[in-house]
């Protein structure tokens, strides 16, 4: 079993920054691909970033492209998501999850852990 905690989100405004945390238990997590989605009102949850075991792999959704940056700290068994030049419609809540399979994937479907999720709200 995994658990992750996320922290980090708040209120900022646009071309503000953010950086998010997950915190992972299990003494797996180095193996583990870490995934960040986002979901906002009315609308489907949404890929945002992973990032493989090793750190030397990573995907992004194009719309964050030159915007967020994923990292992990495996000694740390820490995610990291660097939110610069946010926008509006950046706002939703973000969702750290953990596929322990490896795999790069952007399917929330290919996750098998989740957090409960850290609010991002980003004003105009």
């Amino acid at each position: 079993q995994v658990q992750l905690v996320e922290s980090g989100g708040g209120l900022v405004q646009a071309g503000g920054s953010l950086r998010l945390s997950c915190a992972a238990s299990g003494r797996t997590f180095s193996r583990y691909t870490m995934g960040w989605f986002r979901q906002a009102p009315g609308k489907e949850r949404e890929f945002v970033a992973a990032i493989r075991w090793s750190g030397g792999s990573t995907a992004y959704v194009d719309s964050v492209k030159g915007r967020f940056t994923i990292s992990r700290d495996n000694a740390k068994n820490t995610v990291y998501l660097q939110m610069n030049s946010l926008k509006p419609e950046d706002t939703a809540v973000y969702y750290c999850a953990a596929d322990y399979r490896g795999r790069l994937v952007a399917e929330s479907t290919g996750y098998d852990y989740w957090g409960q999720g850290t609010q991002v709200t980003v004003s105009s």
